[in-house]
């Protein structure tokens, strides 16, 4: 009896360690029907998970011992789901963040019912094999110590799948690259030993670019961040969670400085008005709320016609008109809102997109509004007549996120087919699509000088791309959001167990002229062993297989040059001797 316990609570462990996982890459969901709207965190889908594992050992019980009383408790399960879609009338699911909604009829509610029956005759078997007599929540409460156990376990996952990923292999395989190189440098310079020459100048000159590095984490947030902004003066960070708090930091200390509260639900999108004086955050609970940020101060919610509600769905996100003047909005419920921003009145409704929108999108020229979704469209509306102009459907995916560069030329997308695609705003052509993620890309953000496009993707990796070759120059470990400071020097994006990471690019303003020595970094008199670990720290720094940066090449170039040089300085010195 004690073995088939055992084999009990693995199957409700593992139930919850599913739920535990399925909500760490869904993200905040919601359940809505004639009842309203709820949001679904962590701990309801652990518990579904736990249902089902206790259920599936109800189904290996009920098989191994032929007992018929399993299938009674279906039926009755059935029986119960059933009556419970009878009274709540239709209900759906929906996961904005991946796009996912679909309605529960009555057919689904008796399945729901039927496997609710069998966790139910499971965990009375469970119990009857037990020594201590417990109670279905004191199970679960058990198990609970276990599912907490889940972030420790992610975080050793991901690091590994980090190393896996070949980041640090290549860097290993960089550095035995460069020992051979030294060691084919001496080779060269021991055959050319009999040659007396004067010491050669280098005269290449290079600045090479920096790195993006993670300076600094912030930790405040209870749950996952959904949303970031930056003020205009690139002093204050607004970030949004499912914790239903909205928390103000100072950017350049990483100090925390205020925290907005009153959201009923998860936060999913915030944006700061172009003036930097207003800051509104839409929510699961179906709300646009606006504070303003110097004084701190609630301003509105915003509501349409006699509804206490903004929208009839969860408001995926939020967006200031060029001018600050409009407010647009996008929801589970398919539309696309207006509202005055000063006034707070709805100015117009979009109701074009026939499943949920996940990203609305101002040009910087105030002349267009992009829009995207679940229906695997991006539309594009003329702000002058709020008429749609064309919309876009060329082999997409749901798409999650749509972007437009400062020029207002490109319309850059990203979709759950993995892919980022570029088009001409203007005319809907598609110009490029990058490939380069393996898992589906939730946030994209545009460096202000248009260089530098970030993208994140849900397996927790962020790729810089240079728009004008479209290459990667760069990997981060890091989640969505993702954004910009005004300046672009400082890069922002969600990270593991609720925090925020801030990176900045670090400037190698290495001048690679003059002397071998200048080039190396070292004293003209620095001995053999100072000059080696200088070249082989340079060289394990700019080795193209280890630096993406265009110029990688050339510096190294430089690099090897200059100790090319030194060695054929000491070679001409022992020659003399």
């Amino acid at each position: 009896m004690a073995g088939d316990y055992q084999t009990g609570a693995a199957f409700i462990a593992g139930g919850s360690l599913t739920g535990a996982g399925v909500s760490a890459t869904v993200g905040g969901m919601g359940l809505a029907g004639g009842f309203g709207a709820v949001g679904v965190g962590t701990t309801p889908v652990v518990a579904a998970g736990a249902v089902a594992g206790v259920a599936a050992y109800g189904v290996w019980k009920a098989v191994t011992e032929v007992d018929s009383v399993a299938v009674s408790a279906m039926g009755i399960g059935a029986v119960g789901g059933v009556a419970c879609s009878g009274v709540f009338g239709g209900m759906g699911l929906v996961a904005p963040k991946i796009g996912l909604a679909f309605g529960i009829g009555t057919v689904p509610m008796a399945g729901i019912g039927a496997v609710v029956g069998l966790a139910s005759y499971g965990i009375a078997k469970l119990l009857d094999e037990s020594e201590v007599k417990e109670t279905p929540a004191q199970v679960f409460e058990r198990m609970e110590e276990k599912v907490l156990e889940m972030d420790y376990y992610s975080a050793a996952v991901r690091e590994l799948e980090l190393f896996l990923s070949g980041e640090d292999l290549n860097r290993k395989f960089a550095t035995l690259e460069v020992e051979d190189e030294l060691e084919a440098l001496k080779a060269e310079f021991s055959n050319n030993s009999s040659a007396k020459t004067e010491p050669a100048v280098i005269s290449i000159k290079m600045q090479s670019s920096g790195r993006w590095k993670c300076i600094q984490t912030l930790k405040g947030h209870l749950a996952r961040v959904n949303a970031i902004a930056i003020t205009p003066d690139g002093e204050t960070l607004v970030s949004g969670s499912d914790d239903r708090q909205v928390h103000l930091w100072n950017l350049k200390t990483g100090k925390w400085l205020y925290t907005f509260t009153g959201q009923a639900e998860a936060v999913l999108s915030v944006a700061i008005s172009p003036d930097g004086q207003q800051v509104i955050s839409g929510s699961v609970d179906r709300k646009i709320s606006c504070w303003q940020l110097n004084t701190r101060k609630f301003l509105r919610t915003f509501f349409h016609a006699n509804s206490p509600y903004s929208h009839d769905g969860f408001v995926n996100s939020v967006a200031f008109s060029p001018d600050g003047k409009y407010i647009a909005s996008g929801s589970t419920d398919g539309s696309i809102r207006i509202w005055g921003r000063y006034t707070g009145h709805l100015k117009q409704t979009l109701s074009e997109h026939k499943n949920s929108v996940l990203s609305v999108a101002f040009s910087p020229d105030g002349k267009t509004l992009v829009s995207c979704g679940a229906d695997k469209v991006i539309r594009i509306w003329d702000l002058n007549t709020w008429k749609q102009r064309y919309i876009i459907t060329e082999n997409l995916g749901a798409v999650s996120t749509v972007v437009i560069t400062h020029d207002s030329q490109t319309l850059i997308s990203c979709s759950k087919d993995n892919a980022i695609r570029l088009w001409n705003l203007e005319t809907g052509k598609l110009l490029f699509t990058l490939t380069e993620h393996s898992a589906a890309i939730s946030s994209l953000a545009i460096s202000p000088d248009g260089r530098i496009l970030a993208s994140s993707s849900r397996d927790g990796i962020i790729k810089l791309w240079n728009l004008h070759n479209k290459q990667v120059i760069q990997t981060l470990d890091g989640l969505s959001p993702v954004t910009f400071s005004p300046d672009g020097k400082t890069l922002v994006s969600g990270g593991k167990n609720a925090s925020v990471k801030i990176w900045m690019q670090t400037q190698n303003n290495a001048n690679f002229s003059g002397e071998w020595w200048e080039v190396l970094g070292v004293d003209e008199k620095a001995n053999s062993q100072e000059v080696k670990f200088a070249y082989l720290q340079l060289a394990r720094k700019y080795h193209p297989d280890i630096n993406n940066c265009a110029n990688s090449a050339d510096v190294m170039q430089a690099i090897n040059q200059a100790y090319a040089a030194y060695n054929e300085q000491m070679n001409t010195k022992s020659f003399d001797i």
